[in-house]
């Protein structure tokens, strides 16, 4: 009768509130309800990723004594590097200053970045295993430094599922001059979890945001279509074990469809004000600025929509000697590369921070600033820097952190770390604890064992949340 009354929705309606009960029934026992059991601090998700290897001592680690020894040889010993190509000390050839009530050390070729210096939690203790941009790559975005592992955004979207079903839960966003980091679009998959995890990649600045989102046909004809499929895919489900690629794919077409009215209404930025605008630096003449703009200020829009993790991408740097898909990666001429790259970031970013602080959504979105390693205290020939995986620098903002806090140091050289040395598993183990996840019930069973985003490691970086 609920079929054939009212078109069917009767049914429907029944359907819905049986699978939500059943839902409810099967998840009691599952490794995502046994991991959200802690307060959730933060609902969202913002990677600021400089592809590259930004510099921690030019950045947000100041070393004096590279100034006082410049030119001379390095005391210490000088592990491999990915040229040997090594040089004298390298002083930093910007200025550092003070900022805020904290009193954090910023470097000045971020003087926006350094205007929020008391929303910042700079860990200057971070380590990495790897020393090369693709491995490095994997083993940021999925704690892993090869294909194949679910990256940190699609753990997230697993652990949280959507907060709106007309958006996916993970969105890379991406620009006409960008392309992603060494490892390409892998670092965004979502391995072996459900492929609805995996992220979605947004143009930030082309006329669709993604290829053919607008219907090339009536919606109730599209509607009926993708019906007609899912009533084919879920009888075939019931022919085959393991079907989760199957209900992947189902899920990935509704999402699909409803994404088609949902957004172009995102990136349609005509109903933001002039001084928004020009917070975010939409109104520079350089255009490499302007999208990378446009590209933070989406962040904040999708952030308001629910979308749990966002990823930024970097744009490839014209001037210095860096570029495609390593922009901050300056082997020679630093000074004019990282200048160039924090000119295009720097505005953003901080635009991004106030922004999200005036309408209330910091406190619940989480912004993480990281590259794959630091460079090195010597040269690289006479005036670049080489990879350093033993100690470099990131920030975190927002989410429940402790605004003005640094956690860690390296030593006189930013060589090695000597206090409080952190991984990647460390870093993300306190994103999901944010999130309210416990990182070591996260699991998910492949390949005989539960595997999770931080593998058999991971403690949380307790003191530098609020």
């Amino acid at each position: 009768m609920l079929e054939k009354c009212s078109s069917g929705f009767g049914l429907l309606a029944l359907a819905s509130l049986l699978n939500q009960s059943k839902s409810r029934r099967l998840l009691a026992d599952t490794p995502v309800h046994r991991a959200l059991n802690r307060p959730q601090k933060a609902k969202s998700v913002i990677l600021c990723y400089m592809s590259g290897g930004i510099s921690h001592l030019d950045s947000f680690d100041p070393k004096p004594r590279l100034q006082r020894e410049a030119g001379q040889p390095m005391p210490v010993k000088i592990e491999r590097t990915q040229f040997n190509n090594n040089g004298k000390i390298f002083p930093c050839p910007f200025e550092f200053k003070n900022h805020g009530q904290s009193g954090i050390v910023i470097s000045s070729i971020f003087p926006h970045i350094a205007e929020c210096a008391d929303e910042l939690a700079v860990v200057r203790s971070m380590t990495t295993p790897v020393n090369e941009h693709a491995q490095g790559n994997f083993a940021m975005h999925s704690g892993f430094p090869f294909l194949g592992y679910p990256s940190a955004g699609a753990w997230i979207s697993y652990g949280l599922g959507s907060a709106n079903e007309n958006l996916p839960s993970y969105v890379t966003l991406e620009s006409s001059h960008a392309v992603p980091p060494h490892g390409g679009v892998g670092l965004y998959s979502s391995g072996f979890l459900p492929a609805q995890h995996q992220a979605s990649i947004l143009q930030a600045d082309g006329d669709e945001a993604v290829t053919n989102i607008k219907p090339s046909q009536a919606l109730d004809l599209q509607r009926s279509r993708l019906d007609f499929v899912n009533r084919i895919d879920r009888d075939f489900t019931t022919q085959v074990k393991g079907h989760d690629n199957i209900e992947a794919a189902i899920k990935n077409y509704e999402t699909a469809y409803r994404m088609q009215s949902a957004i172009p209404e995102i990136c349609d930025i005509s109903d933001e004000t002039e001084a928004t605008r020009k917070l975010y630096g939409l109104d520079d003449s350089d255009p490499e600025k302007v999208a990378y703009g446009r590209q933070a200020l989406l962040a904040r829009r999708l952030v308001e929509k629910g979308v749990r993790f966002i990823e930024l991408s970097c744009l490839t740097e014209r001037i210095g000697a860096g570029g495609g898909a390593n922009p901050w990666d300056q082997h020679g001429d630093l000074e004019k590369g990282h200048r160039a790259m924090a000119y295009q970031v720097d505005q953003p970013i901080g635009g991004l921070i106030k922004d999200l602080k005036s309408r209330g959504l910091l406190n619940q979105t989480l912004i993480v600033f990281t590259g794959e390693f630091g460079r090195t205290p010597f040269s690289q020939g006479s005036n670049g820097r080489d990879h350093n995986p033993y100690g470099f620098s990131l920030w975190l903002a927002g989410g429940g952190v402790k605004g003005g806090a640094i956690r860690g140091a390296t030593d006189e050289y930013g060589y090695h770390v000597i206090d409080k040395p952190t991984t990647i598993y460390d870093l993300w183990a306190t994103v999901l604890h944010q999130l309210g996840l416990d990182h070591e019930l996260l699991t998910y069973r492949y390949a005989g064992r539960d595997i999770r985003l931080t593998d058999v490691h991971g403690r949380i970086l307790h003191d530098i949340l609020a």
